[in-house]
């Protein structure tokens, strides 16, 4: 399960990540784009239920909420610091807002309700194998007939194993990260090099289908970082 160490640079300094999506490194403004488009596709607006898995300060996923409302929102994420921040970003939103600081596959695990969407991103990366595997099995216990596990994340490529990942990971974060002072890029660097274990997408779909989830959608790729969408049943093109 991840440890206080593996977030300890998100609980201690929330704004260091929040600079990095600032200046848009990961992908963030044309990721959540796309996550608005495909929440505006559903058929239930303001009446599903989003469970948001390392949901952070919620900063760009809130917009996209407002525009394709929930009737419940529930955000969980290990830092305070977030947290605090996400309340005042879901502040207008419609509907039920709940923010609990606990650790996700814990909370995935213990949940008795159920979800039509269950949103994480780039949180899983963090977990090992077998917890992924417990984090798939639970998502599709709890989650609705006709729901969406959107997961946004690193991938690695098929065949490429964890060191040669992180190789080019971080030289493109040293190469194009250049207004993240120096020793806040190599905080990063050091976090991601020892707490980043990204998996294939055949590892990924493979893990979703045995638990239920037979159809994977790549709903968008900027390098390493993809969108994808699992459900249980094939659904159109999105």
């Amino acid at each position: 399960m991840t440890s206080p160490e593996t977030t300890a640079i998100f609980t201690r300094s929330w704004s260091l990540y929040d600079l990095l999506t600032e200046y848009n490194y990961m992908f963030h403004r044309e990721i959540y784009r796309k996550i608005e488009d495909i929440l505006k596709l559903r058929g239930d607006q303001g009446h599903y239920r989003l469970l948001d898995l390392g949901c952070g300060n919620a900063r760009y996923l809130a917009p996209c909420l407002k525009q394709a409302v929930p009737v419940i929102y529930e955000g969980v994420d290990l830092s305070e610091a977030a947290l605090t921040e996400a309340r005042g970003y879901l502040a207008e939103l419609p509907g039920q807002v709940f923010l609990t600081r606990r650790d996700l596959l814990e909370a995935i695990e213990s949940t008795e309700k159920t979800w039509d969407v269950i949103f994480t991103g780039f949180a899983i990366h963090h977990l090992a194998p077998d917890e992924k595997a417990r984090f798939f099995h639970a998502a599709g216990r709890c989650l609705a007939e006709n729901g969406w596990l959107i997961l946004v994340d690193v991938v690695r490529e098929e065949n490429q194993d964890r060191e040669s990942y992180l190789d080019g990971y971080l030289k493109f974060m040293r190469e194009t990260w250049t207004k993240v002072p120096k020793d806040q890029l190599e905080e990063a660097c050091a976090h991601v090099h020892d707490h980043d274990y990204p998996e294939c997408l055949s590892t990924l779909r493979g893990m979703a289908s045995e638990a239920g989830l037979h159809s994977t959608q790549l709903i968008s790729r900027y390098a390493q970082h993809h969108t994808l969408l699992f459900s249980r049943s094939t659904l159109e093109k999105i």
